[in-house]
């Protein structure tokens, strides 16, 4: 679920104006004071899959608020560029290269963290991969599993692994990132919605068990942001499935939303905020919809 490679994890987008806080960190004054104040002040975060539009989103976001993050990701150089970006407006963020389908790679990294502090927040946010486009009866069975198994194994070893650490502690948060087919199928979607309702379960599981020793877990569920990069590839697959055009397609899943859009990675980013800080101390084992109202809960 960037982390976003194309196709992958941001479903049936549309592009329409949104309101949101801007993640970028400002210039001059602004700048400082957002890196050491806000809602994640004195916290620190793991972010895997920071070099993807989201993960990047959520990064900007988090060191907006005063969090220290660690950027985690597969590729150096883009990890590098972010946090140059983000130190130049007074936040600290730290890169590494890590594989988050890779459990001593995840507990290496998270043990080099833990010498300087606590691990408060964690969020995988890394592609899963998966074909999408195709109807079920046409798919292998290698292309339908290869977003369940993904899914299942990084979100497995990143949040069992922050667990340990963050039960010491007696606090911590672990976030989830899923789209609205995790709950409303739509044809095509093949083995991702599948995936994003393990995400969802995976997490259940993890809240009934961490919230005795502090631990709060907690899914945010979209319907897919117009401002990724890498949705294009899944709006024109089932666009051309659908047999009408890009634009056709993406007005009619508009009108299914109450708000008639689809929201923007600044305000998935600003959902994630809230729900990493201590304002949402008594939030767990929820899945925060975060969809414009494409579904009613």
């Amino acid at each position: 679920m960037p982390m976003e490679n194309a196709g992958t994890r941001r479903d049936f987008l549309i592009s329409t104006g949104a309101v949101a806080a801007p993640l970028a960190v400002q210039a001059g004054s602004e700048r400082t004071s957002g890196a050491q104040a806000g809602m994640l002040a004195g916290k620190t975060a793991v972010i895997y899959g920071a070099s993807g539009a989201m993960g990047s989103a959520i990064a900007r976001a988090f060191a907006r608020e005063g969090a220290q993050v660690h950027l985690a990701a597969r590729t150096r150089d883009p990890l590098d560029r972010l946090a140059r970006e983000l130190a130049q407006g007074g936040a600290r963020a730290t890169p590494a290269v890590v594989d988050a389908m890779d459990l001593d790679a995840v507990e290496k990294h998270l043990a080099e963290i833990v010498r300087d502090g606590a691990i408060d927040i964690s969020f995988n946010l890394i592609g899963i991969g998966g074909d999408q486009g195709r109807p079920l009866t046409e798919m292998t069975g290698a292309s339908f599993d290869e977003p369940v198994a993904n899914a299942m194994r990084t979100h497995f070893i990143t949040a069992t692994a922050a667990a340990r650490h963050m039960q010491k502690c007696g606090s911590g948060v672990i976030l989830a990132l899923t789209a609205q087919v995790a709950r409303k199928p739509y044809v095509a979607s093949g083995g991702f919605g599948v995936a994003c309702a393990a995400i969802e379960g995976l997490c259940r599981q993890l809240a009934v068990e961490l919230g005795p020793r502090g631990i709060r877990v907690v899914v945010l569920r979209s319907a897919g942001s117009p401002d990724a990069p890498g949705v294009s590839s899944a709006i024109d697959s089932h666009a051309q499935l659908a047999g009408v055009k890009r634009e056709a397609f993406e007005a009619r899943i508009a009108e299914k939303t109450m708000l008639r859009r689809m929201p923007k990675m600044a305000e998935i980013a600003n959902a994630a905020v809230l729900m990493a800080s201590d304002r949402a101390s008594a939030v767990t084992g929820a899945v925060l919809n975060v969809t414009c109202g494409e579904i009613a809960d």
